[in-house]
């Protein structure tokens, strides 16, 4: 893994995504250069795969829908300019079309569709599809000032509510837009590094359209016309745009398949097809897809099993083809036991964390520190990772993993060593006799979740802290809500992109849950996504991973192992360590009866 795989990530990477960002993940999810195989004969058989967490929403962009599950969904289902390869590269879709840079200053990146794409239902792609792209991911017209501690707007707009970071690629507008409708350039005000990973294509732009109650014609032209948001002079709501971002917000959330087919059209090789909620989604081809990107076998279904051990039960009995569980040393053992398998393993760009709210019980900078020296995290290293990665040990920041050269020097200067140790007599000197109630919330069915809090629960206690099991199954859809103080959870990257700071830490950021705010790392969020100096980026990273340790913020627990396991009737699957997992080449895979 290079030294910038890391931090460079920016919920869901891959082939028909905007901006990429951090996704949220229940648990885990795990590589070949990936290559078109547009001629490839199709074969008349099904590949089933396990997945954990329970598919929410078509729309894995926005705030509410941001989960590792919906971004696989998503990426199955959506073509687009590049996708995201094993080696963590940024590799063109030209069966799509093109992206280039065409000028350099100030930057311009000239987009162009290939002719005759289509969605699913038939309706073409456009750059009309590309502009409502660019509005809903770029909040460049937003004008919104937000409540520092609610995150409520106190005035302006916030039309759409993204998931990633905006910085960077709100300083774009949009120009030249061709006749045909299938060419247009973005032009940035400032220099932005990750400008090739803004694929523009999201939504299809006439569905929202039709659902907001608008026309869509008037909608393209009231973005285009729409002038950029200025905070500092907050204009009244263009009521076209608010219709359409209020449908975009939610209106692509689901518990279940809905008759209305246009709420979940593909331009990707694959189209859902149907959804039995909790237990599977079968994905057949798409006919209407062109593009390079052609899987060779007709149906996938993905199988909602979020137990480990039952994902190896059901792999055994040949139920499922591929799964990538939790692995443990009790699953790693049984998977070796088992015939006609094959396993993969690596490191996953995944980190599960604990994160603190900065309200209520942990307003409180003591509190928070004392709370932090109770976590047992070399415990909960020692039971569950190293059974798997014997030499494991606690992840020491919040922005970089061993892998990466900068680690080191970040682990020296951000103070993470202060709470190398569980220190209970510190914690009580920090509490002074209080004894505060913390409610924690993790995934209840994440069994390394359930026993990372068994541990800090008991560990905490001994300083005085009784901490309330608030563990959830719908964990995430209650982050950034008041119903916990304390949240155990894990992030997972496409290896790509400058975006985390300006995501999640920033207070700005499309997924800060827990109202933080720290005007040194708010400027260097803004900073980073103009900064093309890599070693610079370092240093602006490193200064802001400082801040969190000082701030208390929080703990990083473990970078998670992963395993990929599948039946010996597939071929070319590689291992993949970023949020897609095992199919980000699913073109190709082969299936052998």
């Amino acid at each position: 893994m290079s030294a910038q795989t890391w931090r460079k990530r920016a919920l869901v990477a891959g082939a028909g995504l905007v901006v990429s960002a951090i996704a949220l993940s229940a648990c885990s999810a795990p590589g070949g250069t990936g290559g078109p195989t547009s001629d490839a004969p199709v074969t008349d058989a099904t590949v089933t795969i396990a997945e954990i967490n329970e598919f929410t929403s078509v729309n894995s962009a926005s705030a509410n829908g941001n989960l590792d599950i919906n971004g696989k969904v998503n990426y199955l289902t959506r073509a687009g300019f590049y996708y995201v390869n094993d080696k963590y590269e940024v590799v063109p879709d030209k069966s799509f079309g093109t992206y280039e840079v065409t000028n350099e200053d100030p930057l311009e990146v000239t987009y162009t569709l290939n002719k005759g794409l289509q969605w699913s239902d038939g309706e073409p792609i456009t750059t009309d599809d590309l502009i409502f792209g660019w509005a809903a991911t770029s909040g460049a017209l937003d004008d919104a000032t937000l409540d520092p501690e609610s995150g409520d707007v106190t005035s302006g707009t916030q039309y759409f509510q993204y998931a990633g970071s905006t910085e960077g690629v709100k300083t774009s507008t949009i120009s030249n837009v061709s006749d045909d409708k299938l060419s247009l350039t973005l032009k940035y005000d400032t220099p932005f590094v990750d400008w090739n990973i803004v694929g523009l294509i999201d939504q299809p732009v006439h569905v929202v359209a039709e659902k907001a109650g608008v026309d869509k014609d008037a909608l393209v032209k009231a973005i285009l016309d729409q002038p950029r948001g200025d905070a500092a002079k907050p204009a009244a709501p263009n009521e076209t745009i608010k219709k359409a971002a209020d449908f975009w917000n939610t209106g692509f959330d689901m518990t279940s398949l809905p008759t209305d087919k246009s709420l979940y059209l593909s331009s990707g090789p694959w189209v859902i097809d149907s959804w039995e909620p909790t237990q599977s989604m079968t994905l057949k081809l798409n006919d209407k897809y062109t593009g390079d990107l052609k899987p060779k076998f007709s149906t996938l279904v993905i199988r909602f099993i979020g137990d480990s051990q039952a994902q190896v039960t059901a792999l055994q009995n040949g139920e499922v083809d591929l799964i990538v569980p939790q692995v443990t040393g009790d699953t790693l053992e049984s998977l070796k036991a088992l015939p006609n398998v094959e396993i993969e393993q690596g490191n996953q760009l995944l980190y599960d964390h604990l994160d603190l709210t900065f309200a209520g019980v942990f307003a409180d900078k003591n509190v928070r520190e004392a709370f932090l020296k109770t976590i047992p995290r070399k415990q909960i290293v020692d039971t569950l990772i190293k059974p798997v990665v014997p030499d494991a040990t606690p992840l020491d920041s919040q922005l970089f993993i061993p892998a990466q050269a900068a680690y080191k020097d970040a682990v020296k200067a951000n103070g993470s060593d202060a709470y190398a140790d569980v220190d209970i007599e510190g914690a009580k000197k920090l509490l002074a006799g209080a004894t505060p109630t913390v409610r924690l919330m993790y995934n209840i069915n994440n069994p390394n979740r359930v026993a990372s809090f068994e541990a800090i629960q008991a560990s905490a206690a001994k300083a005085g802290f009784n901490v309330v099991d608030a563990g959830s199954d719908k964990w995430s859809a209650k982050l950034g809500s008041d119903e916990y103080d304390a949240v155990i959870f894990g992030w997972i990257s496409p290896g790509v992109g400058n975006g985390t700071i300006p995501q999640i830490f920033a207070s700005f950021g499309g997924s800060n849950f827990n109202k933080y705010k720290n005007d040194t790392v708010d400027k260097i969020a803004k900073e980073i996504p103009v900064t093309l100096d890599t070693d610079k980026i370092d240093k602006l990273t490193i200064e802001a991973d400082t801040e969190l340790f000082k701030d208390a913020y929080g703990l990083p627990l473990f970078q998670s192992p992963g395993v990929d396991a599948y039946a010996d009737r597939l071929s070319g699957i590689t291992y993949m360590g970023n949020q897609t997992g095992p199919i980000w080449n699913f073109w190709e895979w082969q299936v052998s009866e």
